[in-house]
């Protein structure tokens, strides 16, 4: 192990971290107050208490470092081995016998050890981000008592689909309710029906004039008619499904293809979903992608210095964040495949970073 992990590995991840710790929290930060600043007249107007206004920015924290780690391993990747450059550190380990690609080691595992992270917090930022609303008081902001043709997604994976609501009268329209089975002893449940009315005293709603199928694999599907039903897991109140449609941030991977699979089994379009839902996985392999493209980039930081640093590591993820826009549009409008299109920045980060590598001196 001791020949493994050299006392060089250790002080280059060392380094390497240090940076990438203090951009991984500086960034999210700056994003804070940028947004604070552009919201606050609007978070006061709701008469919102200052500690739930504070408290909904630490909620938001994981939310801005999915975006921000990617930038975090490029900031850091550059500084840490233009500082390298800088004092002829990298040229004493080639003399040593230390191939570039070996010196640089320690900074891809640090890369590969923020991609696991940004996954982690990719799942992590749908529960964070519900909280925040409910601090932020966002669904009742919403106005109006009546909601045409929406979908809904419900909690234990059930999305709900009216043609219909009305609020005042509670009320909805030709109602669709679907499960996702995940087995045998966990079918897919599919419910349609004319309509519903909201049960003010039980709190839920009685379905009418409508079928039950239960739809498994192994075994034959089961069909039921139905009168009246009452679905014991709809309890939510009709101002709730008033509520603003949910983004792909506020769903993790596996509800967001849930939704997916319900809007196009209903006829929408869910390209810029499905895009949406492959980023959750590609921008946190973009921090071992960045790192491959960043290190040989770092190398000629030695004449520049700093303000070169600077300048390369905002270029290019203001670079990336224009391609992921253009990942979204590309995908949305099907030029390429939703879940290719999401990929795009990074096979070219890919691509530029081994074409870059190749180039360095070992």
């Amino acid at each position: 192990m001791g020949r493994l992990v050299r006392p060089l590995d250790r002080y280059v991840f060392g380094e390497w971290v240090k940076i990438f710790c203090s951009t991984a929290l500086g960034l999210p930060l700056l994003l804070i107050i940028i947004d604070l600043t552009d919201h606050l007249p609007q978070y006061l107007s709701r008469n919102l208490p200052r500690a739930d206004i504070a408290l909904s920015y630490v909620y938001w924290m994981p939310q801005s470092m999915f975006m921000a780690l990617p930038a975090s391993v490029l900031f850091a990747t550059v500084f840490a081995i233009g500082n390298f450059t800088r004092h002829s550190e990298i040229t004493a380990a080639n003399a040593s016998g230390i191939s570039f690609y070996r010196f640089i080691a320690p900074i891809m595992l640090g890369a590969l050890l923020a991609t696991g992270l940004d996954l982690l917090i990719a799942e992590v930022v749908p529960i964070t981000d519900a909280r925040r609303q409910v601090l932020l008081q966002e669904d009742k902001a919403q106005s109006g008592t009546q909601r045409g043709n929406f979908a809904f997604a419900a909690e234990y994976g059930r999305v709900y689909k009216a043609q219909g609501l009305d609020v005042a009268q509670g009320t909805l329209d030709h109602v669709q309710i679907e499960r996702k089975g995940s087995g045998p002893d966990y079918p897919t449940v599919l419910v349609s029906s004319r309509g519903g009315r909201w049960d003010a005293g039980q709190q839920r709603w009685t379905l009418e004039a409508g079928e039950m199928h239960i739809i498994n694999d192994s075994t034959p599907s089961a069909a039921w008619s139905f009168a009246q039903m009452q679905d014991l897991r709809m309890t939510e109140r009709p101002i709730e499904l008033m509520a603003r449609p949910r983004s792909p941030n506020e769903m993790g991977f596996r509800e967001l293809s849930r939704f997916i699979r319900s809007l196009e089994r209903s006829g929408g379009d869910a390209n810029v979903l499905r895009v949406e839902r492959m980023l959750k996985i590609a921008i946190p392999v973009t921090c071992l992608v960045i790192a491959m493209f960043g290190a040989p980039l770092a190398t000629s930081t030695q004449r520049g210095g700093t303000a070169y640093g600077i300048g390369v590591s905002l270029a290019t993820t203001i670079t990336f964040l224009m391609l992921i826009q253009l990942t979204k549009a590309v995908g949305g409008k099907a030029l390429l495949p939703p879940d290719v299109a999401a990929w795009v920045p990074n096979i070219l980060f890919g691509i530029v970073g081994i074409v870059l590598l190749a180039r360095v001196r070992r």
